[in-house]
């Protein structure tokens, strides 16, 4: 019997050694800076003020943490960051996926498209101004609510335009068949378009999240109640300074855990602790990351 010649290994061209070089050098650029915030923001201020901090923390302490979170407010800024979260994001999504399929279609079906298209396009070029959208927020009683953090940004036109594109490359055969047995176009959206459009659906809600989560400075115009705050504008409004009224109160380990964290580790911790909810989110969505990414911004 012959034995089966196995293909031989092609060897690595110069060019791919380049690009691989390349992406390796971009993930290090991308990955070092957070791994050094993390190792300043678990030092003492000493190590961190002196630049002795590289990639693992130097005299070990969580004095920066533990002042995030030994206040009872940074659970509830907590809370209401994550329901912002889920109530900003769901808006986004139903809207998103409401205002992408009609300008999905083309001219002839729906005859208003191009209208609408420039209106949808003007608005990613153009907007109100923070002034007049403050005005408006005040006239509509929407001040120191959950709604005035959430309605602004109710339709980002970047996630339609990436949808309404990768609903155009969804066969137009499924939606004519779907139509000679019956089926309304509320149908046909929810149960032929939605459940295709699952990588596209995944990278705008990944968009959505991550806006939402990081967002503090509308909690700062919009938001005057410190009990209503988001993590983030909370987190923001924090400082590692040391009253000497305070000390007078404090005990000699609380003193010393204080005097432990400068500016740089407290800020440091700040950046770790909005970090850490996207990158558990992220490792389930990113399978469907780069191909809603491809799929919605390339029409056929």
């Amino acid at each position: 019997m012959k034995k089966k010649e196995t293909p031989e290994r092609r060897k690595p061209a110069a060019a791919d050694i380049i690009i691989g070089a390349t992406l390796l050098f971009c993930g290090l650029i991308c990955l070092v800076p957070i791994l050094n915030t993390v190792a300043i923001s678990f030092s003492d201020r000493t190590s961190a003020a002196l630049g002795k901090v590289s990639f693992l923390p130097v005299n070990f302490t969580l004095s920066s943490y533990k002042a995030m979170m030994e206040e009872r407010q940074f659970g509830q800024s907590f809370m209401i960051s994550v329901l912002r979260v889920i109530l900003g994001g769901s808006i986004n999504m139903i809207l998103s996926i409401l205002m992408a399929y009609p300008l999905s279609k083309s001219p002839r079906v729906f005859k208003s498209k191009k209208f609408y298209m420039w209106f949808v396009v003007f608005t990613m070029m153009f907007n109100g101004g923070l002034v007049p959208t403050f005005m408006v927020i005040r006239h509509l009683g929407l001040m120191d609510t959950i709604w005035a953090l959430v309605l602004p940004t109710a339709v980002p036109v970047f996630n339609v335009i990436l949808l309404m594109n990768f609903f155009k490359n969804i066969p137009a055969a499924l939606e004519e068949a779907a139509y000679v047995d019956g089926a309304s176009p509320w149908y046909i959206l929810w149960h032929i378009f939605v459940p295709l459009s699952k990588a596209s659906l995944a990278t705008i809600a990944l968009f959505a999240v991550v806006n939402h989560w990081n967002s503090f400075f509308d909690g700062k115009l919009y938001i005057n109640s410190l009990s209503k705050l988001p993590l983030q504008t909370y987190i923001q409004s924090l400082s590692a300074t040391l009253d000497p009224t305070q000390m007078a109160t404090m005990s000699p380990e609380e003193i010393k855990e204080k005097l432990a964290m400068s500016s740089l580790t407290f800020n440091s911790a700040k950046v770790v602790v909005s970090m850490v909810p996207i990158l558990v989110i992220y490792p389930f969505l990113q399978k469907y990351f780069v191909t809603g990414i491809v799929m919605g911004a390339v029409k056929e």
